[in-house]
């Protein structure tokens, strides 16, 4: 589905919940891809079955075939008009998504009454350069707050943390990257990595 912004048109792949559903979850991606990110995928595949209908969402620049994501404040204005459509369901609607995404999602859910924000690989800071943090984003919601992030994220790992009120919540991915890829060599499988972080999002849903 395509719904018009001022940043040009945004798509919605909705994935429906499999019974009754409890709860909306609103995705976007980051800035260096789309939603066939392998979380973004793992979520849409396993939350449905758990009631839990996902929309990923797909910013104009994504749609109109651009290579580089535009400023953060274009970004926000092709995710609003697309939040507003999927509120209309009148589900709890929870806003989230990776990287780029997260941030939009942590930006906006102030003004879109979000139940709950969830940040997959958070850019803490620009690979190494952590004293350019964007913390204050993520301290920002002014809601439940949950954050997945690989224990080798070059944009921050869950180590670089500052404290977190009691409203958030940091669950980190053991071994993965910035995407949540997983060195082969690692203890643990892809698969399992991607278990890690659809447990986590259903335990707090």
């Amino acid at each position: 589905m395509l719904v018009p912004t001022p940043a040009g048109e945004a798509r919605i792949t909705l994935h429906p919940a499999a019974a009754q559903p409890r709860a909306l979850l609103a995705l976007g991606h980051g800035a260096g891809g789309g939603v066939e990110a392998r979380d973004l995928r793992a979520l849409a595949a396993v939350l449905p079955g758990h009631g839990i209908t996902v929309a990923l969402v797909e910013q104009p620049w994504r749609v109109a075939g651009k290579k580089v994501a535009p400023a953060p404040k274009t970004l926000d204005a092709g995710w609003l008009p697309v939040i507003a459509e999927l509120g209309g369901q009148g589900l709890p609607l929870y806003l989230g998504g990776r990287s780029a995404g997260a941030r939009v999602a942590c930006r906006t859910a102030g003004a879109l009454g979000a139940a709950g924000v969830l940040a997959l690989a958070f850019p803490l800071h620009p690979p190494g350069k952590p004293e350019k943090s964007r913390a204050d984003e993520l301290l920002s919601t002014g809601c439940r707050t949950l954050v997945l992030q690989g224990g080798r994220d070059a944009f921050g790992t869950p180590a670089e943390y500052p404290a977190l009120p009691d409203t958030h919540r940091l669950v980190e991915v053991p071994y993965g990257d910035h995407g949540f890829a997983v060195p082969k060599r690692a203890p643990v499988s892809q698969e399992e990595a991607l278990e890690v972080i659809t447990a986590a999002v259903l335990d707090w849903l």
